[in-house]
């Protein structure tokens, strides 16, 4: 793993610890915080009914609490995202990943940019970070290359490739194809199905700036074994 020597030894700081199962219970959201806090994730993602308790768990750490807004599917009304991007504020979420509405995307119609102008806005506002799922599982090349140069357009802090919940999730050439639509100042996180240390130095060496996912103390165990 020599190319990847520079990775590895902080992949912590690239990983989001997540847990958006259904079957989640507050026990699984307390393991979750205590594993983060462990090994020093960049963050911790959780329903959004879960929040306030990861919020209060969390204290004064500097782990950034990141939650879901129109999920899994995003094609809720915009003023429900709105509402959700607001209460979740309110419970304390650094970062909300929204779910584009690809069927809006795939019709056409320009509400797609704008619900996600609208978004950027109450979320900047506040002083947190957005971050847009495009569910790549459903989108062709060309359609991801202009799926996130509209969310880049659009005023998102990151694109992300998928909820996890489609018939696939994060490929390295996907993330390539994001990266070639975005400006520099516009993250990359891949999410879905990334489960060993390996999938996830692939990611971020094909652009990802942040890796989702619920395997986070499996790669921090391989990481450790390779140093």
């Amino acid at each position: 793993m020599p190319i990847y020597n520079h990775l590895w030894m902080e992949i912590n700081r690239y990983i989001e610890h997540t847990n958006l199962r259904p079957q989640i219970t507050a026990n699984d959201v307390d393991q979750l915080v205590s594993e983060a806090l462990e090994y020093q994730f960049v963050g911790v993602c959780v329903p959004p009914f879960w929040v306030k308790k990861a919020s209060r768990d969390l204290k004064e750490s500097d782990i950034q609490l990141v939650t879901v807004i129109g999920f899994p599917l995003g094609y809720q009304m915009t003023e429900t995202k709105i509402k959700e991007i607001e209460m979740a504020i309110g419970n304390d979420a650094n970062e909300l990943d929204i779910v584009m509405n690809v069927s809006s995307f795939k019709t056409g119609l320009p509400w797609t940019k704008i619900e996600l102008a609208k978004c950027a806005s109450v979320i900047h506002e506040a002083g947190c970070l957005m971050k847009v799922i495009i569910e790549t599982a459903y989108l062709s090349d060309e359609e991801i290359l202009t799926a996130s140069k509209l969310c880049a357009d659009a005023g998102t802090d990151f694109v992300k490739t998928s909820t996890g919940f489609a018939t696939s999730g994060a490929q390295a050439e996907h993330i390539k194809l994001m990266r070639k639509a975005t400006p520099s100042n516009v993250g990359i996180k891949a999410s879905g199905g990334i489960k060993t240390l390996n999938s996830a130095l692939k990611m971020i060496e094909s652009g990802a700036d942040r890796i989702g996912t619920s395997s986070g103390v499996q790669i921090m165990h391989e990481a450790n074994e390779a140093s």
